[in-house]
């Protein structure tokens, strides 16, 4: 599980799931995984009313639950759901942003039963194959799954993260700094590109904030006044029937997800992952409950994960690990909580849209791989509703 065949960094190498490159570059690439899952991992605990530091914490102690439970064989980072965010705030009556949520351990009993039922799940699915699984969700489903997810979360860094036209140009400053690195640098720069974009966008926008006052400076002052070592605020979860019944279905939503993620990842890695399926929703209903159990939010595979996987075409496992204990150290971290909301939004926004993009069109990928015919009307239905409706309606 902990063993891997070690490639030299070669501009253009794949590293599959059981391969890594040397440490130096394996360590630096699981940090920027670690970076890719900031917005996400931040804002969907923001937006509920959680703490942002217990969400990176669960999410490397779910990443490492998730990595055991299936043997190391499936490369995937776990953090915050935002198919949680709509069922929490209803049953919290939570109607704040960036505050702490009053009734969170509410939500937190509800969240840890959601996690039993979808680790029940994958109980059967081991038990008795995914066959019946697959058939229910066959690669048009997946496939649309996958990319509704990129394209539905796309809006949120528009909408919360680029409110004026000098925002507007700084996610554009973004997207196109990460656009240059890929096409242009060589070597790990390269493989680096979300993190170099972000550091990039970062500067510019200090440049002209800071420095020109065209926009609000970056405040450096939460960094300075925050401790490098803390706890997080923990919270024990409390059962009630009603937040328990509204929460529960979301285990099926992680099912279409991480069914779509695991797809994904095969058609990238060429590996048939379906063996994995089960373990996979076990591994992650278990860190769902162990998170909310603390006071973190229910965790699933990350999609920006696989939009980085996507551009580095760098599959190994090991860059998981470095990235859970990464995540767990910086949980520990006050002066990193400080740091994520010193970030200036455009900058992060930016680099957003582009993983959210990457995600959508590695659901087309699932599409092409698997054959996918768009003459048969049946899937024409399926592909169009569910690309339209779904994120029209969520907003």
């Amino acid at each position: 599980m902990f063993s891997w065949k070690v490639k030299q960094p070669v501009d253009g190498v794949v590293v599959a799931p059981e391969e890594r490159l040397p440490w130096p570059q394996t360590v630096a690439l699981g940090i920027q995984h670690v970076v890719a899952m900031f917005g996400g991992t931040v804002l969907g605990p923001l937006l509920m009313g959680f703490d942002a530091n217990v969400a990176v914490l669960m999410g490397g102690v779910g990443t490492l639950i998730f990595f055991v439970a299936v043997g190391g064989r499936v490369p995937s980072y776990l953090s915050s759901s935002f198919a949680f965010i709509a069922v929490v705030i209803t049953a919290t009556g939570y109607a704040g942003q960036g505050g702490p949520n009053p009734n969170i351990g509410v939500a937190l009993g509800g969240i840890v039963v959601c996690g039993a039922v979808y680790a029940a799940i994958g109980l059967v699915v081991t038990a008795t194959g995914a066959g019946w699984i697959e058939r229910l969700m066959p690669p048009v489903v997946t496939g649309s799954v996958v990319a509704v997810i990129g394209l539905n979360l796309a809006a949120l860094p528009i909408k919360t993260m680029g409110p004026t036209n000098f925002h507007a140009w700084i996610q554009a400053v973004s997207f196109f700094a990460i656009a240059l690195v890929a096409v242009y640098s060589r070597g790990l720069m390269r493989r680096l590109l979300i993190l170099v974009g972000l550091v990039l966008s970062t500067a510019i926008y200090g440049v002209l904030t800071n420095g020109l006052g065209w926009g609000k400076p970056i405040d450096f002052k939460l960094i300075e006044q925050a401790a490098w070592l803390g706890l997080p605020r923990f919270e024990a979860p409390v059962f009630e029937t009603r937040a328990i019944a509204l929460i529960v279905p979301v285990a099926l939503i992680l099912v279409a997800e991480n069914l779509g993620h695991l797809k994904a990842v095969g058609a990238m890695t060429g590996r048939d992952m379906a063996p994995w399926l089960g373990r996979a929703f076990v591994g992650d209903g278990i860190a769902t409950m162990v998170s909310g159990s603390v006071g973190g939010s229910g965790v699933t595979t990350y999609a920006e994960n696989i939009g980085v996987m996507a551009a580095t075409r760098i599959y190994s496992t090991a860059l998981f690990v470095v990235a859970a204990l990464v995540a767990i150290l910086l949980g520990f971290s006050p002066k990193f909580g400080a740091l994520i909301h010193t970030i200036p939004l455009p900058a992060m926004g930016g680099v957003s849209i582009v993983i959210f993009g990457l995600i959508a069109i590695a659901g087309a990928r699932i599409w092409v791989d698997n054959k996918v015919d768009f003459t048969d009307s049946r899937n024409m239905i399926v592909a169009a509703i569910t690309l339209v409706w779904v994120p029209a309606t969520s907003r």
